[in-house]
């Protein structure tokens, strides 16, 4: 394609599972790639939707079959209502999915929400299954912001997203960086709902609780933190070794979020710190551990004060992701690599997508 102006629909279902982001942008290329977030939504799921895709991993095979075509179906009667209120008719829906496995080193990164019935319901060409390409050139198919960061975002030193689990992407030595840093949301949200909420907002509870030097050393001696080549986080892992740290430490809940928030920080600033290259470097900080306001004074106190973090909108805090896999779309469609080898570890770089319709 040799449009340089694209219009098109990103769609986000992030792990911590609130609900359905729907991003209409547009993306030009002149000297640079610019874009624009035209207007941009969530749409919450339903209850009974929303309980399956917090369990898919333990659903049956057929359970999960059939949840992946409903899940479809479900997201392209969104988009088709959505265009249909906002009068617009983008190029293309690009859908990251939910995910259900993440094991790449068995050669699988699985997202649902059916392509086909995702077309068929929003009558709109479908771009989605970004991720396993990438898995089977041997990379971690994850993650896949990265490219977005280098193009859309290329006056930020650090491009961090604060979802589900937390990731970071850098230029160092020529080459895009990126790699999971710890988990984020995940870990405080459900630790905020024995508390009675489905957050802890602004870190407030965190702010309350007291650091365990013994669960911030154990956290820190985990052993995703001793890899160094390209790596990424999922559920499983969690579950495997987060999870049972908490689970077995009789601290409060509030210290519990307390260590998590400084666990975090640590994890962070370290990663600043070593791929720095100028002494106040600019970090824009997304997704919704953005608006972790005690989270963000620790961080700053870990870098001792010294970077300048980006003032990002609310519509870009929530959006980012959403509007970077419109983005990868765009470079799908032009048949341009959208997923970096020196970010996931493959064999080379790659154009990963299924294009339906």
């Amino acid at each position: 394609m040799n449009s340089t102006r694209y219009t098109m629909i990103g769609l986000m279902s992030g792990t911590s599972g609130d609900g359905l982001d729907i991003a209409y942008c547009s993306y030009e290329l002149q000297e640079h790639w610019s874009y624009a977030i035209l207007d941009a939504i969530t749409i919450p799921f339903p209850l009974e939707l929303g309980q399956k895709l917090q369990n898919c991993h333990n659903l049956s095979a057929l359970d999960l079959a059939l949840l992946d075509v409903d899940f479809g179906k479900w997201m392209g009667e969104k988009v088709r209502n959505y265009c249909l209120q906002k009068d617009i008719q983008p190029m293309a829906i690009c859908s990251h999915g939910h995910t259900v496995f993440h094991q790449p080193s068995k050669g699988l990164s699985l997202q649902i929400g059916n392509g086909w019935a995702l077309h068929q319901a929003a009558g709109l060409p479908v771009i989605n299954d970004f991720r396993m390409h990438d898995v089977q050139l041997g990379g971690q198919g994850a993650p896949l912001v990265p490219i977005g960061d280098r193009f859309l975002f290329p006056k930020s030193d650090f491009c961090i997203n604060l979802g589900g689990i937390a990731n970071i992407s850098m230029e160092s030595s020529g080459d895009r960086v990126a790699f999971d840093t710890c988990p984020f949301n995940l870990l405080l949200n459900a630790q905020a709902k024995i508390l009675g909420a489905e957050y802890d907002r602004n870190g407030a509870w965190a702010r309350e609780g007291k650091v365990s030097t013994q669960l911030f050393e154990a956290l820190n001696a985990l052993p995703f933190y001793s890899k160094t080549d390209a790596k990424s986080l999922g559920r499983e892992d969690l579950e495997k070794d987060f999870i049972p740290l908490l689970a077995s430490s009789d601290l409060s809940e509030r210290d519990k979020l307390n260590t998590l928030i400084e666990h975090y920080a640590f994890q962070i600033a370290t990663i600043i710190k070593n791929f720095q290259a100028s002494e106040n470097p600019s970090v824009l900080i997304t997704g919704g551990g953005a608006y972790n306001a005690f989270f963000i004074e620790r961080l700053t106190d870990q870098l001792g004060g010294k970077w300048n973090p980006t003032l990002a909108s609310p519509q870009l805090i929530e959006f980012k992701e959403a509007l970077v896999f419109g983005f990868l779309g765009v470079l799908r469609l032009r048949n341009e690599n959208n997923t970096l080898a020196t970010v996931t570890g493959a064999k080379r770089d790659s154009c990963g997508g299924v294009i339906y319709g």
